[in-house]
């Protein structure tokens, strides 16, 4: 793992990621059943990808643990969802580049500090950050397929299962290679990867596909 990318998760929320590794390690139904018993503790296994070994955790059902969950569970989909809308056709290489652009944003210190809050920024009003989250794509039918790989890659993502390096040199931007937005001669082009071209530097606050 590079330093950059490194850097871009210490400004998420670490406790956020480690619950949701124990989130998404554990059958959905178990999830639920936790979710109506407040006084339940569930035993589960926490995988930690690099050593393959397995520890036991506690984890105590109260008001405020449902509302971590919660969060959690949303911050997972607000990242799945991106990279559904902007890359499902780019395959887990172009995807991850889409999650590079939100980590980076992350850390910049010039957008959200948390995944929603960078991929859903403007979306209430004229400019939002990623066109899908104003242009009525939410309201679509998703492909089942594709958004279940979007699922799993983000899942794999925020609990360090998926390899990850900055490939696209702690770009902040990005659009797609069949358009030219006036604002990409003000920044800095750091690469394309499939249909993405992709941008770092500079104040802009700009539209990215």
């Amino acid at each position: 793992m590079t330093k950059k990318t490194s850097d871009a998760l210490s400004r998420s929320d670490r406790v956020l990621i480690a619950a949701l590794a124990i989130i998404l390690a554990t059958a959905s139904a178990a999830v639920g059943a936790s979710l109506t018993n407040h006084n339940a503790v569930a035993k589960i296994a926490l995988a930690k990808p690099v050593e393959a070994k397995t520890e036991s955790v506690a984890v105590a059902k109260s008001p405020a643990t449902d509302a971590v969950m919660n969060k959690l569970l949303a911050e997972h989909r607000c990242l799945a969802e991106v990279l559904y809308y902007e890359a499902r056709g780019e395959g887990d290489k172009g995807q991850k580049a889409v999650a590079e652009v939100i980590f980076h944003r992350m850390n910049s210190g010039n957008y959200g500090h948390s995944i929603c809050a960078v991929v859903y920024e403007g979306a209430n009003r004229p400019g939002c950050q990623f066109s899908f989250a104003c242009n009525g794509d939410l309201n679509r039918e998703k492909d089942a397929r594709a958004w279940a790989d979007s699922e799993r890659l983000a899942a794999e993502i925020l609990t360090d299962q998926a390899w990850r390096k900055d490939s696209t040199g702690g770009a902040t931007n990005y659009h797609a290679a069949s358009v030219s937005p006036d604002w990409a001669p003000t920044l800095e082009k750091t690469g394309q990867i499939g249909n993405h071209v992709f941008y770092r530097g500079g104040p802009a606050r700009s539209r990215d596909s």
